[in-house]
């Protein structure tokens, strides 16, 4: 039987599921975009309890996901599925100049926009901030072609990323095209928005983002071909446990990479930019990766410009592999 066969049962549960048209509406929305139940509302015109009684019947027929983020609840047609296939193939024979699907395409288009607008504001407003920090270290071009580097060169293809404090979501606007699929994770629900419109302006349908705590993260144990946690580690009063939950997501064989300053004496990033940690020895981190169960195998220091002076912010980067022998 081919994977996208479907049950007798389950096809009717499907149909009749997509078979009206504002849940048609809804499903052909949330095969292009995930999108929350406000947003939902304003592109419908309908609604919130008739909207949620639609997600409701299409989250019994397998044909949304729901992701909760904080007080959000975010919706997307899920890619792989049988009940799936057999949604997308009704959708790919409908009419895309229908009017009433041309609006809702033309509403998503005004939603997009909008959080590209507030993507753009939290920039400015933060601009000045990391302005200052980027002015103290090498050239953002040359730390993310090391990042590259070590994640690509002389490494099997990466399945599963995952971001860790994936903040405004350039790491993985880098390294989510290189991927299978792809995790951000961040605490912050301003930061998750901002990574959301990022990805999504990149084209980048790979990637999904959730809310989570760094020392707890929602992500399974044994899941990740690839973690990263870059720029991070400074904020943290506990750098080594969170490094050993991110070992826990780690398949056999799994890489985590980590990316932060070496020692420093810029108090004026703790005094005004929260830094806990000025930066750490090359031997602490490894550290930290061998506690956390992980073998060290690069470190790398990217100094500054020398138009910076020597006084300025060296950049480390660590990778370290889960011992494991990878499952064949």
């Amino acid at each position: 039987m081919s994977e996208n066969a479907v049950h007798l049962h389950d096809a009717l549960a499907c149909l009749a599921a997509i078979g009206e048209e504002s849940r048609l509406r809804l499903y052909a929305l949330l095969a292009d975009a995930e999108l929350a139940v406000s947003e939902l509302v304003t592109i419908l015109g309908q609604s919130q309890p008739r909207v949620s009684r639609h997600l409701k019947l299409l989250l019994e027929a397998g044909l949304v996901e729901r992701r909760r983020e904080g007080a959000w609840a975010f919706f997307k047609a899920p890619e792989k599925g049988a009940a799936a296939a057999l949604a997308r193939a009704v959708l790919a024979r409908l009419d895309t100049g229908d009017p009433v699907l041309a609006a809702d395409r033309g509403r998503l288009a005004e939603t997009r926009a909008a959080r590209v607008a507030r993507a753009q504001k939290y920039f400015a407003d933060h601009a000045p901030v990391w302005d200052e920090t980027r002015r103290l270290h090498a050239p953002e071009a040359k730390v993310e072609a090391a990042i590259l580097a070590a994640a690509l060169e002389k490494a099997p293809p990466v399945g599963h990323l995952l971001d860790i404090g994936c903040g405004a979501g350039r790491m993985l606007e880098l390294l989510a095209p290189h991927a299978r699929d792809a995790i951000g994770v961040d605490l912050s629900a301003a930061m998750l928005g901002v990574a959301r419109a990022r990805v999504e302006q990149a084209g980048l349908r790979n990637v999904q983002l959730r809310q989570g705590d760094i020392y707890a993260l929602p992500v399974e144990r044994d899941s990740i071909d690839l973690a990263i946690v870059h720029q991070v580690l400074h904020y943290l009063d506990n750098p080594a446990r969170a490094l050993r939950e991110a070992a826990r997501t780690l398949a056999p064989g799994g890489r985590l990479m980590v990316v932060d300053f070496a020692p420093h004496q810029y108090e004026m990033l703790r005094e005004k930019h929260e830094h806990r940690r000025l930066g750490f020895a090359a031997e602490e981190v490894a550290d930290y990766l061998r506690q956390a169960g992980l073998e060290p195998v690069l470190q790398r220091d990217l100094a500054p410009a020398e138009s910076l002076g020597e006084d300025k912010l060296t950049v480390s980067l660590w990778l370290a592999r889960d011992p494991r022998a990878a499952l064949s």
